[in-house]
């Protein structure tokens, strides 16, 4: 059996910076209220008109493909993250394909959502492992600010997102030594609807007449109403502080899991890279792990949640200014919507 091995990293976000500051333009916030919230300083917005969520994936693709030593023509398996497709279906993956000139290779579309990229890993971790596939390109990608509120209603959520992607190419490696050590998945939907977006949707698909038409059962309904929109219920809801305290207890869980699997230790981190949802999360799951500034990586500060895109981003980031080495043990996790939560553990 294989063990797979991250071959090249590549990532992209969108020249426009949109600071604390200029969100006070649309909405009643201040730079302090949301430095202190989140830890946010500014992020990035793709353009409405010219990028979207497979154009900003296939910049980062490129990037990775070309780190890792190969051609888009030589990606046999696609892996495609995101909560804010090009369109409700099809997904991206094949858009992504066919942007980039791919053969008719397969591609695989995940929604879980932060903890999505994750997810993705794992899944072609078992591809490669099992030899299935040689490479795999795994993207996140996310256009938020197209579906956002930017008024003072929904400043609690609109606030926290940004724009990005991220990519890496996973190879087989016959180095038992290094690769992905293990991951290490999770959910619990009983507490789903504190973070969701319920409309566009089917949960409420019900018949808008007294008398439907047929006298046994409703059928049809309105996937989207006026109503909806004019409410603002197709709007994301979060119970910020319900999330807050559940991400603080699986976050380190994970981690700690993910460790123990490998006969390791918190103090055999030399860096850890958490989804970023939000830096007070990951300033209070870093004290509970007693890790030191230096093996923590945080970049939300300048790019806000890109969720899917997070992780790979600050990976990307972290490689870039020499902050992951040979040899190095890489933990990435992330927690979000669902609920769920999941970890990868990496030697470089």
């Amino acid at each position: 059996m294989y063990r797979s091995r991250i071959a090249g990293i590549g990532y992209y976000v969108p020249k426009n910076v949109y600071t604390n500051h200029d969100l006070t333009r649309f909405m009643e916030t201040s730079d302090e209220w949301i430095k202190e919230r989140t830890g946010i300083r500014e992020r990035r917005f793709a353009d409405r008109h010219s990028e979207t969520t497979t154009t900003m994936a296939m910049e980062a693709a490129h990037i990775a493909i070309d780190r890792a030593g190969t051609t888009a023509r030589d990606i046999d398996f696609i892996i495609f993250a995101t909560l804010s497709p090009d369109y409700y279906f099809p997904g991206c993956g094949v858009l992504l394909q066919r942007e980039m000139g791919m053969r008719e290779i397969g591609a695989l579309d995940i929604r879980n959502q932060c903890s999505r990229f994750v997810y993705a890993l794992s899944v072609a971790d078992q591809f490669i492992k099992t030899g299935m596939y040689k490479n795999i390109l795994v993207v996140g990608s996310e256009k938020h600010s197209f579906a956002m509120d930017f008024e003072t209603r929904s400043r609690n959520v609109s606030v926290i997102f940004g724009d990005g992607a991220g990519a890496v190419v996973l190879q087989p490696t016959d180095d038992a030594g290094k690769g992905i050590l293990s991951t290490h998945l999770h959910s619990d939907g009983t507490e789903a609807e504190l973070l969701a977006m319920y409309y566009p949707g089917a949960h409420a698909n019900k018949w808008v007449d007294e008398k439907p038409p047929f006298p046994d059962q409703e059928l049809g309904g309105l996937f989207l109403t006026t109503e909806q929109l004019e409410s603002g219920a197709t709007l994301p809801y979060m119970d910020g502080q319900a999330v807050f305290k559940k991400a603080v207890v699986k976050f380190p869980e994970v981690i700690k899991e993910a460790l123990a699997a490998n006969d390791l230790s918190e103090n055999d981190i030399d860096l850890l890279i958490p989804h970023q949802a939000n830096l007070r999360i990951s300033q209070y799951v870093q004290k509970l792990l007693g890790l030191s500034d230096n093996q923590v990586f945080n970049n939300i500060q300048k790019y806000g949640n890109t969720t899917a895109a997070s992780i790979p981003i600050a990976l990307g980031e972290a490689w870039e200014t020499g902050k992951i080495n040979a040899g190095d043990l890489v933990c990435l996790a992330a927690f979000g919507s669902g609920f769920t939560w999941a970890s990868a553990l990496i030697r470089w």
